[in-house]
């Protein structure tokens, strides 16, 4: 099931939303830093807060929810659906495929982003040395903290005809998240997949209410609520897929 899905992925929109939407908004960090005269007095602190702390806000979140769209739009076209639901397969596989399909493009987002502030600070800002390594350790923890919001973008790609209402609703979640995080409810990130994911990606930034050290407990914690709130969102997406309809997704 695993490999039907990468082989579909060919000739699907996804690579450039991939590659695209990381580097327009790391290049908007750029365009920001420039406009406004103020440089980076802080080094890779301040590139980070305004190209991966930015990222995890309100892209990430509309980027993971995009590429849901995309990977499940092609079942929902057609008879897709009733040959999806009337084969061989059980919907576990199913759920887990998708949901592996559209974590894994959700990581290779945020690769091309870190990739892309790496070589910005680099070649553009010329700062010295390399990217801090706290800010490597950031990247691998937002990168697991991705998995919940892929299956819960995936979840609802999978309820929803409609291309564009599963990213509405990531929009108004992200926007949740935010709030919450500005309000330093950190609790949220064990309920809700988007304020996992803004959470994550703003360690170690002093940002939104973060202590802006990179400590053992708050990466232990995104890492535990990754493992809950993954497993509860396919669990349910499993129940859900059960007892759809063979015909009407």
């Amino acid at each position: 099931m695993l490999s039907a899905e990468v082989l579909k992925l060919k000739r699907s929109q996804v690579w450039a939303v991939v590659v695209v939407l990381p580097l327009v908004m790391s290049a908007l960090g750029v365009v920001n830093t420039a406009a406004f005269g103020t440089g980076l007095a802080e080094g890779w602190d301040t590139l980070w807060l305004r190209t991966a702390v930015f990222f995890g806000l309100f892209p990430l979140a509309l980027g993971v929810a995009v590429l849901a769209s995309l990977v499940w739009r092609p079942e929902h076209r057609g008879g897709n659906w009733t040959a999806l639901m009337s084969g061989p397969v059980s919907s576990a596989r199913i759920v887990v495929a998708k949901t592996a399909v559209v974590a894994g493009l959700g990581i290779a987002m945020l690769a091309v982003q870190l990739a892309a502030v790496w070589v910005l600070g680099a070649a553009f800002f010329g700062l010295d040395g390399a990217l801090p390594p706290r800010y490597l350790v950031v990247a691998a923890v937002t990168a697991a903290a991705v998995i919940p919001l892929a299956a819960l973008q995936s979840l609802l790609s999978m309820i929803m005809r409609s291309f564009a209402a599963p990213i509405g609703v990531a929009l108004v979640g992200a926007g949740l998240a935010v709030v919450l995080m500005t309000a330093k409810v950190h609790a949220a990130i064990a309920v809700l997949p988007y304020a996992l994911a803004t959470r994550a990606g703003q360690l170690a930034s002093g940002a939104f209410g973060d202590s802006g050290a990179l400590t053992a407990g708050s990466v232990a914690a995104v890492l535990a609520a990754t493992v809950v709130l993954g497993t509860a969102v396919v669990a349910t997406a499993v129940r859900v897929l059960d007892r759809r309809d063979v015909v009407t997704p």
